[in-house]
């Protein structure tokens, strides 16, 4: 059972602004619908460019309800530049937070946001060079390349423990079979492009769950993710961990080393 907040509770019974509009602005899309996690999100725009009304179509979890509802009452009167500022730890922090777990929710709606925004300006945001490979977490082929290059990925299950790719309506799997006969034979030819954050939050999650948060648990503490901002990861330590005058050293020594280990040797970790 997830250990929600009272807030997140409210608006998942309650959520507000929920449905479409049929007139909107534009609307922006997050997740994929064939695997029942995806957020549509619709803004009204005036020629000024506030947006009067928001309203969100979700298909997933509870956590992605209220994460849908809160962040469209967080947008609603704001310049859609002002909007395109709201970071997702604002909107974790207005839920009055999520488990580790479900942080991906809140970087659907976030998603959703910068997608809606960016079909509002015009902006293309998709490389011919770069295709999404499995569409259900957004995952694409240079993530995947560089997945498989660092951590040394062998079968399909290594790059499913990893990246959750091919973990959800599976109809990506041959593809990423074929990436994967690609990188060991040495043929792919394709650039390596930096991870977006939605894609590093996953990674660290992954980690956090697979080998730090087990081990925390075992004393009495917990860890939770808040955010990602480029090489800095916010954490909260919980439980027993949260009240330990050496939590600075489980930090560092431990939570930071592990993160380093496993993703990057640039990582810092952040105690809020």
């Amino acid at each position: 059972m997830w250990d929600y907040s009272e807030k997140v509770m409210e608006y998942y019974r309650n959520p507000k602004n929920s449905g479409s509009i049929d007139d909107a602005t534009v609307i922006g899309e997050a997740g994929s619908l064939s695997c029942g996690d995806m957020l549509k999100l619709y803004l009204k725009v005036d020629e000024k460019g506030i947006i009067t009304d928001a309203k969100f179509q979700t298909f997933g979890c509870g956590s992605a309800v209220a994460s849908s509802s809160v962040l469209t009452e967080m947008i609603i009167g704001k310049h859609i530049d002002e909007a395109r500022k709201i970071t997702n730890e604002e909107i974790v922090k207005e839920l009055g937070g999520l488990p580790p777990e479900k942080m991906h929710c809140s970087v659907m709606g976030h998603e959703a946001l910068e997608s809606a925004i960016s079909r509002y300006y015009n902006e293309d945001n998709n490389s011919v060079d770069d295709e999404t490979v499995c569409s259900c977490f957004n995952i694409t082929k240079s993530f995947l390349i560089n997945e498989i290059k660092q951590n040394n990925l062998k079968t399909l299950e290594d790059v499913t423990n990893y990246t959750k790719a091919g973990g959800a309506c599976g109809r990506c799997k041959d593809k990423i079979k074929g990436i994967l006969s690609e990188v060991i034979s040495g043929s792919e030819k394709q650039e390596v492009k930096p991870l977006t954050k939605t894609q590093m939050i996953v990674k660290i999650n992954n980690v956090i769950e697979k080998f730090i948060a087990s081990e925390l648990r075992k004393d009495g503490g917990d860890i939770e993710l808040v955010d990602v901002e480029d090489n800095k990861v916010y954490v909260k330590l919980k439980g027993r961990c949260g009240a330990c005058n050496r939590s600075n050293l489980t930090l560092k020594n431990f939570v930071e080393a592990s993160l380093q280990k496993h993703i990057s040797k640039e990582i810092e970790v952040i105690q809020v």
